[in-house]
């Protein structure tokens, strides 16, 4: 389609230096033993059969592709032992075609690459996050299924460049989540049957501190009503089931040629930070969500039966329904500069003092060819970049280690809120100056407390790297 060409073509130019000799593996093989002799540019092709192994790569320009035949997938199956399918750190890597179960943590997680595709892949119960960009910049996560994830479908974590389009969710806690992440374009995807269709929110505590300029757009965001089932004192455990849009403490937020339907308890909520976290804890966050556009969005038979604190809500403004559209807390004030279009289309709560968006509804012909004067964002086809972010090099020193730190540590530990792990205040006081002792846990981690679950090991990381991100982890200060 016209308005996917770009993006496209972006790939095709970063895969074009990037042709090198093809491995295959066939069922019985290892894919890690591939990736060891692959070189920079190589392809490795995985056939149908069923592999239990977690597969690690950190060289750049390496294509991951699965093959096909007679509807028979290549199958990685963590057997709920496994914690990884797919870890990547190096650059310009992509991954096509397979169909992954059963891991604990992960099917698919970059830990800092750039320039990455991720695209026409089959996630089960992968555990806490299906697709997990982690400090990445410029990225295609494209036409991937996803279900049955405990905290996040498709994760795009204080990443840049990101375009998320035409996948599906469902089944899930959260659909799609944009955390702590810039210019971020999530279109033409299906989030249905999760707790939250697609949420764009900050976690406070993290190296990234803000998170703006996304665009939600031409998704379909329908029945968001499963019961929450993360892990208890996750963040996203407190997200409220049936909620179909969720924009917590983002900025610059477009939502746009949206059908939202279906969402019992609302079908967009806008909320300042302290919605399901603590917010004070980190002076350098913005909880407020700024400069948020609704336009144009089909939405009917939301807020049916509101859940927990929004039924409260609900009935303190004499009403047993939820809304279509909810701005809460902070994000009921005129200086916070948001705007809607079609108001009186909706059922909302806390919109009295949000601008009329200055777009009328026209037809879509006449909005590409006069979007910029219309202020809708029908013209802009990709948050990718034009060309390739500069690769990432990770050097063997405090530099490397913080981007280490971020690209993977982060994902599971903020400096002083409860993510999946606990806070790095916390294991800093536990371990205090023991940099040997944290290095050695994150390659051979144990579960030592009952109201976390086992982190993932890290053993791929070199020893010296490890004491450098155990030495910068334990001197962190927000």
């Amino acid at each position: 389609m016209v308005f996917h060409g770009f993006g496209v073509l972006c790939l095709l130019l970063m895969s074009a230096v990037t042709l090198g000799a093809v491995h295959e593996v066939k069922d019985g093989e290892s894919i890690q033993a591939a990736v060891t002799k692959a070189q920079t540019g190589d392809t490795i092709r995985v056939f149908p059969g069923t592999y239990h192994e977690t597969v690690f790569i950190d060289k750049d320009d390496i294509s991951l592709i699965g093959v096909i035949e007679d509807g028979e997938w290549p199958h990685l199956d963590g057997e709920k032992v496994l914690n990884d399918a797919i870890l990547y750190s190096g650059n310009g890597f992509s991954v096509e075609w397979f169909k992954i179960t059963q891991y604990k943590g992960n099917a698919i997680m970059g830990q800092s690459g750039n320039n990455f595709s991720i695209r026409n892949n089959w996630v089960i119960d992968t555990g806490l996050y299906g697709i997990f960009p982690e400090f990445g910049h410029n990225g295609l996560i494209e036409n991937n299924i996803l279900s049955e994830i405990e905290d996040a479908a498709i994760y795009v974590g204080m990443s840049d460049y990101i375009d998320v389009r035409n996948n599906q969710v469902f089944d899930n806690v959260a659909g799609i989540e944009v955390e702590n992440s810039r210019h971020v374009l999530v279109e033409g995807n299906v989030a249905r049957n999760n707790t939250g269709g697609i949420l764009v929110f900050i976690t406070p505590g993290l190296p990234i501190k803000s998170s703006y300029d996304a665009i939600i757009r031409r998704n379909f965001v329908t029945n968001n009503n499963t019961p929450n089932f993360a892990i208890p004192g996750s963040l996203v455990a407190g997200i409220p089931s049936g909620t179909g849009i969720l924009v917590m403490s983002g900025d610059k937020v477009v939502i746009e040629d949206n059908i939202i339907t279906g969402n019992n308890t609302g079908g967009i909520i806008v909320t300042s930070g302290d919605f399901v976290t603590e917010v004070a804890s980190d002076k350098e966050s913005d909880p407020h969500s700024d400069q948020v556009e609704i336009r144009n969005n089909i939405m009917f038979d939301n807020g049916n039966d509101p859940d927990g604190e929004m039924k409260l809500l609900m009935l303190s403004k004499f009403s047993t329904k939820g809304p279509d559209i909810l701005a809460y807390q902070s994000a009921t004030q005129k200086e916070r500069g948001s705007c809607i279009s079609r108001r009186e289309a909706y059922r909302s709560y806390g919109l009295d003092e949000w601008t009329d968006c200055d777009a009328p509804t026209v037809r879509a012909v006449d909005a590409v060819v006069s979007a910029d004067d219309i202020g809708t964002t029908r013209q802009l086809v990709t948050k990718m970049l034009e060309a390739p972010a500069d690769p990432r090099v990770i050097t063997a020193d405090a530099d490397g280690a913080e981007v280490v730190y971020s690209g993977i540590c982060a994902g599971c530990h903020a400096y002083n809120v409860r993510l999946i792990g606990p806070p790095a205040l916390v294991i800093q006081a536990q371990y205090g100056d023991d940099v040997q002792a944290v290095a050695d846990y994150v390659a051979n981690p144990e579960r030592r407390r009952p109201d976390f679950p086992s982190m993932p090991p890290q053993g791929h990381i070199s020893e010296e790297m490890r004491l450098l991100v155990a030495e910068y982890m334990l001197g962190l200060e927000g």
